[in-house]
């Protein structure tokens, strides 16, 4: 490859990531409700459209066809998840991303003479800097949200979808596989494979609801002290508010008057507080514990089912062998489905995660053929 050809390939890279992370941007300015939120997001697609322009000039002048913009597969589900589900599902994703990605420009010459490393930079720090230094203008329930410290779970709404089925698919596996080379009959294969999605599936349900039930308890245990210290510390508390105001960027004067409003109406107060201070939403206080537990118990039912289907048709050989394969097909779209996350190779992922799923089964089917013989001689 000559150097001409490097450096389309590589403006056409360029041009794509731009492509891409200007589409996110503009969905989740779209998606956004909070003002101030929206504006820092359609700043940022912009500059991210103006980066693209660049890119496609430098095509222009190498005299390459400027490819249609068209965001990536990876891109157009954190688009649809954002619109559906709302830009705190994604926020993670995109802040994790932009980090990694903002010293891509750092050896490239052209970039560096158009200030696009600086840029990309500025990106990053952006969205770092809004969760951790909590910058004036923006209130604390939308830092907390970028912040990821509030709808944690549903940050990593798909990692956890894809880890939940990833548990059913691999350990309902390796329990038919285990059964499967003991040489049992096909009905007690499928029996064993029902059971083990049961118990499973039960079990996840029960440990999600227990782990939610009590995150939000522990959540209005907080608010309960918050509500008494205001009660028996007004002043301790109105200082408190008003150097959160200051952290703001509020002025002084405007941050005590702030401060004193709140404590005289008692309410808006302990919301703010609770907010501010411990980083928690009283409408969620840790979200539903029952939405959560049929979660689990549906994630993990779906990937159960997967090596259990063959045995509902056929026995021997046969099944077991539809089994494996079906159950790798899905271990590699589970895989694959990830990097939507990660950002790393579909192939590369979803074949790994194929390799530490047969290789777990084909473990459990030699322990289950040792036990079948000893058992049988």
């Amino acid at each position: 490859m000559n150097e001409m050809q490097e450096a389309a390939r590589r403006y056409r890279r360029n041009l794509q990531d731009e492509i891409d992370s200007a589409t996110l941007y503009r969905a989740l300015a779209e998606a956004e409700h909070t003002p101030e939120l929206r504006q820092v997001f359609q700043r940022l697609a912009a500059m991210e459209e103006q980066h693209a322009r660049f890119w496609e000039e430098k095509l222009r002048e190498l005299g390459v066809p400027v490819p249609q913009p068209r965001p990536s597969w990876r891109t157009r589900v954190l688009v649809w998840v954002a619109r559906r589900f709302g830009p705190a599902v994604v926020l993670p994703t995109v802040t994790a991303r932009e980090w990694a990605d903002q010293a891509k420009y750092d050896a490239q010459a052209e970039a560096a003479g158009a200030h696009l490393p600086e840029t990309e930079h500025q990106h990053a720090r952006i969205l770092q800097l809004i969760g951790r230094e909590r910058p004036s203008g923006l209130p604390g329930s939308a830092l907390a949200v970028l912040e990821g410290r509030h709808r944690a779970v549903g940050g990593n709404a798909l990692r956890a979808a894809v880890l939940g089925a990833n548990d059913g698919l691999v350990s309902n596996l390796s329990l038919v596989m285990g059964v499967a080379g003991a040489d049992l009959a096909p009905q007690t294969i499928l029996l064993t494979g029902i059971a083990g999605l049961l118990a499973g599936s039960l079990s996840m349900a029960m440990g999600e609801w227990l782990s939610v039930q009590s995150a939000r308890e522990l959540f209005e245990h907080q608010i309960r002290i918050e509500r008494e210290e205001l009660i028996a510390f007004p002043e301790e508390e109105r200082e408190e508010l008003e150097l959160i105001y200051r952290a703001k960027g509020v002025p002084v004067d405007t941050a005590r008057q702030l401060a004193d409003r709140l404590i005289r109406e008692g309410a808006p107060a302990l919301e703010t507080l609770v907010r501010e201070e411990l980083a928690i939403d009283p409408e969620e206080l840790g979200g539903s514990a029952w939405e959560a537990a049929i979660a689990s118990f549906l994630l993990f039912s779906i990937g159960a089912i997967v090596p259990v289907l063959p045995y509902m048709a056929w026995g021997g050989i046969r099944a077991a062998v539809a089994s494996v394969v079906l159950s790798g097909l899905a271990l590699f779209l589970l895989g694959a489905g990830i990097t939507v996350i990660t950002g790393r190779s579909a192939l590369r992922s979803g074949l790994r995660q194929v390799l530490i799923g047969l290789a777990a089964a084909a473990i459990t089917f030699g322990v289950g053929r040792l036990f079948g013989v000893a058992l049988a001689g």
